[in-house]
């Protein structure tokens, strides 16, 4: 068993305290260990970088300009769309 070095508190809404407290009574666990569990269900940094690759190698070839300045101008372009 892993050794629990940190104590956080957290405030939840009613709706949601009812749904963790409902989920640990149907296990009969605490509402911390439901926590916990769904903590340890988030992907690792490695699994959502490998889910990126594996849907960029996935995805369908895309017409490219002739001309890498005007791929660079569209990159730039996306770019600045997306970080605006």
């Amino acid at each position: 068993m892993c050794m629990l070095d940190h104590r956080v508190q957290i405030l939840l809404d009613d709706a949601r305290y009812q749904k963790v407290s409902g989920e640990a009574k149907r296990r009969g666990v605490s509402i911390a260990a439901v926590i916990r569990d769904a903590l340890d269900r988030l992907p690792s940094d490695a699994d959502v970088r490998r889910g990126a690759i594996d849907a960029l190698l996935a995805a369908e070839p895309m017409p490219l300009p002739a001309d890498p300045a005007e791929l660079r101008r569209e990159l730039d372009d996306a770019h600045a769309r997306f970080h605006g």
